[in-house]
């Protein structure tokens, strides 16, 4: 089956940390090494909601209970087909975490955040979790790596 190019990520947070994933275990991801937040690809008809929670608890075991849709992300990225990620928060969860086959779950202090090895589109989201803004729509270009546009709700804020 032909993997959707619609996909949800999820920050998970707890006494201002986000639960973080560090992407070390799969060959030929286009994320290894970086930290990023939990989800995946939409499966069969599948909506957001749906693949949010059984993403999030095929990945850490847990159950969300108490969820945010915060933004929709277009992600432009050299020969990768174009993605449409669903971005959540959640800050209600149930169960116990469990090993990832992904890579290592951590709980990061929100403040360090930056320190990690991070998508650059990604702190431009952070920055709009951390101020509340409203229902956002971000379009991220990158070129070998690099982010080349950004661009929020219609307007380019990168500048380049």
């Amino acid at each position: 089956m032909e993997q959707s190019p619609m996909t949800t990520l999820c920050y998970i947070e707890r006494d201002h940390q986000y639960l973080m994933l560090h992407r070390v275990s799969k060959k030929n991801d286009v994320n290894k090494d970086k930290w990023i937040g939990v989800g995946g690809h939409f499966e069969g008809k599948e909506s957001p909601e749906e693949c949010l929670l059984r993403e999030v608890k095929e990945e850490t075991g847990l159950t969300l209970t108490s969820y945010r849709f915060r933004g929709i992300v277009t992600f432009i990225c050299d020969d990768y087909p174009v993605e449409f990620m669903c971005l959540y928060t959640a800050d209600g969860f149930e169960g116990e975490l469990k090993e990832c086959d992904e890579g290592n779950l951590e709980w990061v202090d929100k403040e360090r955040l930056v320190d990690l090895n991070l998508w650059e589109g990604d702190k431009i989201f952070f920055r709009l979790l951390r101020e509340e803004a409203p229902f956002f729509s971000l379009k991220l270009v990158y070129e070998n790596g690099e982010l080349m546009e950004a661009v929020l709700d219609g307007a380019d804020i990168l500048g380049r």
